[in-house]
């Protein structure tokens, strides 16, 4: 059965070869971009390779909440229901610290905030699918994240650019398990939220942000090096995809809720510092932003 499944940051990366696999697939896909042009050209190289018809595109700025607000309206006055979210945008910036124009911190903003706030405005159009999916994007990296500081959720004090990447994608997975028994608790079985890890993957995913020299570097060759079979450290794009294109579609983990994902397998996250104050804590922080756009 063809299901109607939104994704963003699906223009280029993990995000297009996500789209791609599940156009085949024959279901029913929306890509979402910051540019409209590169968006069309995108939606018609997947029409073209699929012989789907059923690709459409939306457009946001997901640094932006009224934004993101808008593009949910426009998704509700074009589609009857939502079948999967796959909240595939994501990026590491720059050492130096910078906030969106909603004075949240970029990283934040980004990848905690947006897809927050997505799977709060179209939990409703969730709900009317039979098998409705939330699958949120987060990375093996907030392994790396160290203690967070609960006081400083606007990631104040953090000056690594990594690092704060690293937290983002701690809390990813924090929201995912919040979300996930918040929904079984109010009785929505039929909704689903998961959490997924790409892998590392050779894509230009932080080729363009200042994140110190050492960093910079790392990156820098670990792509290069993917180039040389002998030493692939990254896997393609479609590998990366691999993961979120199982969880949106295979039957064997409808009904499965609350879990990290990785090779199409679940995982045991990082726990050292997770507790239920500290989940409830970044879960009120972020329905807190976002409260004005509910």
């Amino acid at each position: 059965m063809s299901k109607i499944i939104l994704i963003t940051g699906a223009t280029d990366g993990i995000g297009k070869a996500t789209a791609m696999a599940l156009a085949q697939a024959g279901h029913h896909v929306i890509i979402h971009g910051r540019n409209e042009e590169k968006a069309k050209r995108i939606v018609q190289e997947i029409v073209t390779k699929t012989n789907n018809t059923q690709v459409d595109y939306l457009i946001a700025d997901l640094f932006s909440m009224a934004a993101i607000k808008r593009m949910v309206n426009e998704f509700n006055q074009r589609y009857a229901h939502l079948d999967v979210l796959i909240n595939n945008a994501g990026a590491v910036f720059n050492n130096e610290r910078a906030e969106s124009a909603d004075g949240i911190e970029k990283t934040m903003a980004l990848n905690v905030i947006a897809p927050f706030l997505l799977n709060q405005l179209l939990l409703s159009s969730l709900t009317k699918s039979s098998d409705g999916r939330i699958i949120n994007t987060s990375s093996a990296s907030h392994r790396a994240s160290g203690r967070p500081d609960m006081t400083d959720l606007n990631l104040k004090k953090t000056y690594s650019a990594q690092r704060r990447y690293s937290l983002a994608k701690l809390f990813v997975i924090w929201n995912t398990q919040h979300q996930a028994a918040e929904l079984q608790q109010k009785g929505i079985k039929n909704v689903t939220v998961n959490a997924s890890h790409p892998g590392a993957v050779a894509t230009n995913f932080g080729q363009d942000s200042d994140k110190g020299l050492l960093v910079n570097l790392i990156y820098k060759i670990a792509i290069q090096l993917s180039k040389f079979e002998p030493f692939k450290l990254m896997a393609s794009p479609e590998k990366g995809a691999s993961t979120n294109v199982y969880l949106a579609v295979s039957s064997a983990v409808r009904g499965i809720t609350g879990q990290y994902w990785g090779n199409s397998k679940a995982l045991k996250p990082d726990t050292r510092y997770c507790s239920r104050a500290n989940e409830q804590r970044l879960w009120d922080y972020c329905m807190t932003t976002v409260k004005p756009y509910l």
